[in-house]
């Protein structure tokens, strides 16, 4: 479950209710015991950023929500990049990050072309994968 949360994301999770898509996206990937999730400052700091600016987001409920996020990440620092380009932040913090696989619900990014080797999907495209059982083996062969 190598993939990177994008600050959008968080953000959805942190305001929506329990069923829907980036919720349970964020449940999955921070819940991995096995795997913890690795994000980076840029991340972080754009999401809080967003719940600042969010107006049903409690102010005094921002500090506590951020605190919980990145303890339960691992948070490293990648190439320089522009922090307002979504897509080369991202590509970057992928590549950091060891991941192939960015999940954003950015209007401009779900769903898209892979860029610089990154795929971006979007948390319900997501879902849905991680849900569908795997095509069955084929069939043994005649001799």
């Amino acid at each position: 479950m190598k993939v990177l949360l994008a600050p959008d994301v968080y953000v959805n999770a942190s305001v929506s209710g329990t069923g829907f898509a980036p919720t349970q996206v964020v449940n999955r990937v921070l819940g991995n015991e096995k795997m913890r999730a690795k994000t980076t400052e840029w991340i972080l700091s754009t999401a809080e950023a967003m719940l600042n600016a969010h107006p049903n987001f409690k102010k005094e409920a921002i500090e506590p929500q951020m605190k919980l996020i990145r303890d339960l990440c691992d948070i490293v620092e990648p190439e320089e990049h522009d922090p307002a380009d979504w897509t080369a932040a991202l590509v970057a913090a992928a590549k950091a990050t060891d991941v192939e696989r960015v999940i954003t619900d950015h209007p401009d990014l779900a769903d898209t072309d892979v860029e610089d080797g990154i795929e971006f999907l979007s948390s319900d495209a997501w879902m849905i994968e991680q849900q569908t059982p795997p095509p069955p083996p084929p069939p043994p062969k005649k001799d």
